[in-house]
């Protein structure tokens, strides 16, 4: 036993320690999930509010060029999985990434990821249930029933809308027409908070029960989504994907890349959830086998889709229309007039994040239940319920943690703070593989490919350097020696730079790269896990000041949790030997 806040845990060790929780009071999860059911999960968990809300907004930024910005992303998350999975085929327990991180980096980093998983699903659902909530007063309207806006709004987005001049009218309306309890506005967004409940109740009451009502989500919005794409195809205009740029120049990115750039915290919003299949290993029938290929499979399959709605926003409306649209998918219809569309995607947008909804609120519990099992949190995290054979308190807890701040924070701040959590616990568990002996092929489970990156990987490294350099001549110079500005170059190329925290992760992404390289050439580093660490990197430099002065504030408070409680208490600790 170690002192030290970096002690491993053995991977043996862990999977003892799973077999422990079982074997006292049949403590066991129930083992009933295939890979056609984990694939479902995957998909419920990607596809919703960020297909259906957070989209409009990428486009705004991105433009037309938005769908480069899903391929990067389905790309780093493409390499992640593979890493996901790795992990998944040796450690096949219910805690994510912060079982990998245990066994890889240590309990200090382990605690980091958890704490980082916090965000991931917990708050991550606050936006889910926002969205839903949208989604599903208009959904009523449109049936003829009428929710009254301090009813279906958060106090702080009315609040907001009010001090900024907003013209978003429901906003408005919530605070002029808000009844006064104890001098204060009422304003509540009740549908969230009801839709929170049921879920929670639903998760709490067992597996199998919210497999089935994710399997019938899956397939019904599936199947919209292809309506949607077919039935907007026929109004695609290929002029909308050139747009005019501020200089009168067609262009597929009129804001640069710069411009695409600043869409990642939405559309890397949209990816999140494939790596949720992985914290329900312990309820998988065969998971070092199964997990990896749900992962996979889903993200394959999701990224396609993404990609594919995309193009037809952008080809049926332009870009600059989708300019504070919560409710992408339903507008292009809503422009071209197309009324039984509008109600059909408002349909399926509240199905596809209920799907959502009930995967994250799956997902959570079990992860607290893993750093329980560690001595990192209480006891009480790790009981299972008699008969439903569910994470019980942490069940209650998570629904708890998602409907409160339902009360007093709003959609933006949540969107920002959960998208920079899930890319660090990303790049975690892409290092962490590194870190990893090789192991034997074992027929039935996953073993992802070695390939010597000792040379390729530099190689990519310099072209990429070579590549930014000739497409852009400024852009070193501006990096190290002044601020980003905007300019054009000679070919008409606009590119956008910023200032502050994206230039000191610029720099930083570029130092750790050529670190990198360096390692991958003396170390004979995996290639795999290498672009995967690079391309997380790569979308963590399009995050803001406001993205990473609250993440550094979230992280800052497990430091306090986890010297207060878990450091002492860890089974790791020789105090508790």
């Amino acid at each position: 036993m170690s002192h030290s806040i970096f002690r491993r845990k053995p991977i043996k060790s862990i999977m003892h320690d799973k077999g422990d929780a079982e074997a006292h009071a049949h403590e066991g999860l129930s083992r009933v999930l295939t890979v056609r059911d984990l694939t479902f999960f995957g998909i419920a968990a990607i596809i919703g509010a960020g297909s259906f809300s957070s989209l409009g907004a990428a486009v705004f930024t991105g433009g037309p060029g938005v769908v480069l910005l899903f391929i990067i992303c389905g790309i780093a998350c493409g390499f992640t999985a593979f890493c996901y999975a790795e992990f998944a085929s040796r450690i096949p327990v219910a805690g994510s990434a912060y079982t990998y991180a245990y066994a890889s980096f240590g309990e200090l980093f382990a605690w980091v990821i958890g704490w980082a998983l916090v965000m991931e699903y917990s708050i991550g659902n606050i936006y889910v249930a926002f969205s839903w909530s949208d989604y599903f007063t208009s959904l009523l309207e449109r049936l003829g029933m009428h929710i009254p806006a301090y009813l279906s709004t958060s106090y702080n987005e009315a609040k907001h809308a009010i001090e900024a001049g907003s013209s978003h009218q429901e906003s408005i309306a919530a605070w002029n027409t808000a009844p006064l309890v104890g001098g204060m506005r009422f304003i509540v967004d009740l549908p969230a908070i009801a839709i929170n409940a049921m879920i929670t109740l639903l998760v709490y009451r067992g597996i199998k029960e919210s497999r089935n009502f994710s399997n019938v989500m899956v397939v019904l919005k599936l199947a919209v989504i292809a309506i949607v794409i077919i039935v907007g195809a026929f109004y695609i205009d290929t002029a909308n994907w050139t747009p005019m740029n501020e200089t009168g120049v067609r262009s597929f990115l009129p804001n640069g890349f710069g411009g695409v750039m600043l869409a990642v915290a939405g559309v890397f919003y949209a990816y999140i959830g494939f790596d949720a299949v992985s914290v329900l290993a312990e309820e998988s029938k065969n998971p070092q086998r199964d997990l990896p290929r749900g992962m996979i499979y889903s993200l394959v399959i999701c990224t396609i889709v993404y990609i594919i709605l995309a193009l037809v926003l952008t080809g049926v409306v332009d870009y600059k229309q989708f300019d504070g649209i919560g409710d992408p998918l339903a507008f292009i219809f809503e422009v071209k007039g197309v009324a039984w569309m509008q109600f059909l995607v408002s349909l399926v947008a509240v199905v596809a994040m209920t799907s959502v909804l009930l995967v994250f609120q799956m997902g959570q519990p079990r992860i607290w239940m893993s750093i329980s099992r560690d001595g990192l949190l209480p006891p009480a995290f790790q009981r299972i319920h008699p008969n439903y054979k569910t994470p019980s308190f942490s069940t209650v807890l998570t629904g708890f943690m998602v409907g409160t701040p339902i009360l007093f924070t709003d959609k933006t701040f949540v969107l920002d703070f959960t998208s920079i959590g899930t890319l660090f616990a990303f790049v975690l568990v892409c290092g962490g593989v590194l870190l990893l002996p090789q192991k034997e092929k074992v027929p039935g489970r996953f073993h992802m490919p070695f390939i010597n990156a000792r040379l390729i990987y530099p190689a990519i490294i310099l072209f990429a350097l070579v590549l930014v350099g000739s497409l852009a001549p400024r852009y070193f110079s501006e990096l190290l020696n002044g601020d980003f500005n905007d300019y054009t170059d000679a070919a008409g190329k606009d590119y956008l730079f910023q200032t502050g925290a994206v230039k000191i992760a610029t720099i930083v992404f570029w130092v750790i790269c050529l670190v990198l390289a360096a390692l991958a050439f003396l170390r004979k580093l995996s290639l795999i896990p290498l672009l995967g660490l690079t391309t997380c990197l790569y979308l963590l430099t399009g995050m803001s000041a406001t993205n990473w002065k609250w993440f550094f504030i979230w992280f800052a408070l497990g430091l306090v949790v986890y010297f207060m409680y878990g450091y002492r208490r860890s089974k790791l600790h020789p105090g508790q030997a």
